[in-house]
């Protein structure tokens, strides 16, 4: 599928050991060039001279803020991790099936499983953003401090729509980084990544935003800042800075075939998760506003068809029953041209920005209906995590399926040409003995496609001994028999 190609990079392996064979290559090449520029000297003009000196001063920058980048190491005990049916984290041929001659760091029986992320410190008293990826099902979290100083810190909370993660460390006087204004970041801005890619802590990398307001498949409720700085497993949960040195987003997810940077990154804007951060430390738990409908692109050809001037907006396919968009008269074919007064020109803009209302926010919609534009008073609802454990936790415990899944986007059902089916989010039990793995659409169950993860949880009730599930894995589509009874 093609949103398996957006991955969440955070918890690599801590391998900064097995890159020792890495760094003398790169010494060597190092040499080689050296040796290669001792002929005869080439005359630096003018016009190069300039242009090097209006080259960004990225080295002040990583010295004057570098300090308040923290590298996060996670840990989970395997004994727990059994105890509750699961794998524990992702071995390296998992995470980086294209890294040949990586060799995955050899683990004692018993020791604990561990990761590494990155995270920035945001008030001096010791709190700290990160990607709630980086710290999900860890047992212990570290933060380890430029000065080599280590905290074991708690999670305050994290938010799995958003991806964001407040953790708190008791110290006081902290290095903290400056809060940016990604509205007024611009496209082709540069920009700087700090982070721990595999390891290797406070590496910085640079490049250029090179697109905003970015949807990405299964994440239509943050508008991400797509950047070409290098960000790879291990950077994700790291600040994105602007060259005046101020935070503007956190690095999230990488575009890749082979598991490592392409020259695609992407950050979620920090107004986003200075939002989370925020709702949890104010109330314990984040919320996010909802509409209740479904939406899609308004090409030439539909605007031409509803009479509307130019393409723009977002079309809406479908009005779910009770919701906020239905209790205020949106009906399917409308076309909704503004919320709140701001304009919608593309359909991914409006996900991001109802997420971001608060539940019983009052708002006013603006759609084009029968060939002239309406207003229409709403009342936003609450999203709700529709995540699910099929057969629930009981069932899990007596060795059924033990999935955690979810309803499929629209956009996933279209990149992976799927009319059904449910995406597993984590994997316990039966279900990861027979070898599921987060990430794997559910199609059928004993040959009956599967519509919802309700549909799941009772054929799975039915079954007493085995179950055949039809998998849809990236691009190819496989049979796993589960033993469950």
């Amino acid at each position: 599928m093609q949103a398996n190609l957006f991955k969440r990079s955070a918890i690599a392996l801590a391998v900064a050991g097995a890159f020792a064979t890495g760094v003398v290559v790169a010494d060597r090449v190092g040499v080689h060039a050296a040796t290669a520029a001792t002929g005869p000297a080439v005359a630096v003009t003018a016009p190069a001279t300039a242009a090097l000196a209006a080259l960004p001063d990225f080295a002040n920058l990583a010295a004057k803020h570098g300090p308040a980048v923290v590298q996060i190491s996670v840990s989970q005990d395997m004994e727990k991790v059994a105890a509750r049916g699961g794998r524990g984290m992702p071995d390296f041929g998992e995470m980086f099936p294209n890294f040949p001659g990586f060799p995955r760091p050899p683990m004692p029986d018993g020791a604990p499983a561990q990761g590494v992320g990155s995270g920035f410190v945001v008030s001096a008293d010791g709190v700290i953003l990160t990607n709630a990826h980086v710290v999900a099902n860890a047992d212990e979290v570290t933060v380890r401090l430029t000065d080599q100083r280590e905290f074991k810190a708690k999670v305050l909370g994290s938010d799995r729509l958003t991806d964001v993660a407040v953790l708190k460390i008791d110290a006081k006087d902290l290095p903290a980084v400056k809060i940016g204004n990604p509205q007024a970041t611009r496209v082709g801005e540069w920009v700087v990544a700090i982070g721990a890619p595999f390891g290797l802590d406070n590496t910085v990398t640079s490049g250029i935003v090179s697109a905003k307001s970015r949807a990405l498949p299964g994440d239509a409720a943050v508008p991400f800042i797509q950047t070409d700085a290098a960000v790879n497993p291990g950077n994700s949960g790291g600040p994105l800075f602007n060259l005046n040195g101020e935070v503007i987003g956190i690095n999230s997810q990488i575009f890749s075939r082979s598991g490592g940077f392409q020259g695609l990154a992407f950050a979620i804007p920090i107004d986003v998760a200075m939002n989370v951060k925020d709702q949890i430390q104010q109330h314990g738990k984040v919320e996010h506003g909802r509409l209740g409908v479904t939406i899609q692109e308004v090409s030439p050809a539909l605007a031409e068809t509803f009479g509307l001037a130019k393409a723009g907006g977002a079309l809406v396919s479908s009005v779910q029953k009770d919701s906020a968009a239905a209790k205020a008269g949106v009906e399917p074919g409308d076309v909704i041209l503004k919320l709140d007064g701001r304009a919608i020109g593309r359909s991914a803009e409006l996900p991001p920005l109802v997420a971001a209302l608060k539940p019983g926010a009052k708002v006013t919609l603006e759609v084009w209906r029968d060939g002239k534009a309406k207003e229409l008073a709403a009342t936003v609802g609450t999203f709700e995590d529709k995540t699910t454990v099929a057969g629930g936790k009981d069932l899990a415990a007596k060795g059924k399926l033990g999935v955690a899944v979810r309803p499929l986007s629209p956009e996933e059902k279209k990149a992976g040409e799927l009319t059904g089916g449910v995406v597993v989010e984590e994997v316990a039990g039966a279900a990861a003995k027979a070898g599921v793995r987060a990430g794997d659409v559910i199609v059928s169950v004993n040959s009956v496609p599967v519509k919802s993860p309700e549909q799941l949880r009772e054929l799975v009730g039915k079954a007493t001994k085995s179950i055949a599930l039809l998998v849809q894995r990236d691009d190819a589509r496989i049979f796993i028999p589960v033993t469950i009874g």
